[in-house]
């Protein structure tokens, strides 16, 4: 997976596993399979941050796009497994606020 990610099902929830990085080399195949997911019927998502150590600003922006697309579709986006750096990342940038953070 390294800098890639991996999208799967588990029941009605998509789970998107992000790789190392998430950054402009990648943000755009995670953008569009995650759009794709919602127009088949997705509506919970929940992206895994647990082998995550590096998100740029490109990645931050697909992530705002994603939240609002998904909501807008009266779905909900789930940000789960940030280390402390990251999370600290998402509260100092105010993004903490577009995003659900279970457990």
């Amino acid at each position: 997976m390294s800098m890639g990610f991996k999208v799967s099902e588990r029941g009605d929830v998509t789970l998107i596993e992000i790789g190392s990085q998430l950054i402009v080399g990648n943000r755009q195949l995670l953008k569009q399979q995650v759009l794709e997911q919602l127009e088949e019927g997705g509506r919970k998502f929940v992206v895994d941050f647990s082998n995550t150590d590096y998100i740029d600003s490109s990645g931050l922006g697909v992530l705002v796009t994603l939240s609002k697309k998904i909501r807008e579709k009266g779905g909900e986006i789930s940000l789960s497994s940030l280390s402390k750096d990251l999370r600290t990342l998402f509260e100092l940038t105010k993004l903490d606020t577009l995003f659900l953070f279970p457990g």
